[in-house]
């Protein structure tokens, strides 16, 4: 079962990493204006189809498996879990609000929409 599991998690990063590489080729775009830029910036911090937006997402992820590990770390002395946690914490804390600095840096208007 192990090895099923592993086969889905493998497509699904690939989906993933698809999709990501769709939004690097809308990035490259040259007709992309700051406003434009600011607006997908935004996206990914704060999806509006899809609740929470990519980077909560990926935190969440990955505190989904600080919690696993947490549960089955031998001794339960943080040595996976907390790593983890602080990963869930910098995708958050860090990348999410540079991605809001930046945003907001591009086009101060679009914060209040």
């Amino acid at each position: 079962m192990a090895h099923t599991r592993l086969q889905r998690i493998r497509a699904s990063v690939g989906i993933a990493a698809l999709a990501v590489q769709q939004i690097e080729d809308d990035l490259t775009a040259d007709d992309i204006d700051a406003r434009e830029l600011a607006a997908i910036l935004r996206e990914l911090q704060e999806d509006i189809d899809v609740p929470g937006g990519l980077f909560p997402a990926l935190a969440q992820l990955v505190s989904t498996a600080a919690r696993r590990a947490e549960q089955i770390e031998p001794d339960r002395d943080g040595d996976a879990s907390c790593p983890l946690y602080e990963a869930a914490a910098l995708i958050t804390d860090n990348a999410g609000q540079r991605l809001n600095w930046a945003a907001r840096s591009l086009d101060p208007q679009g914060d209040v929409e």
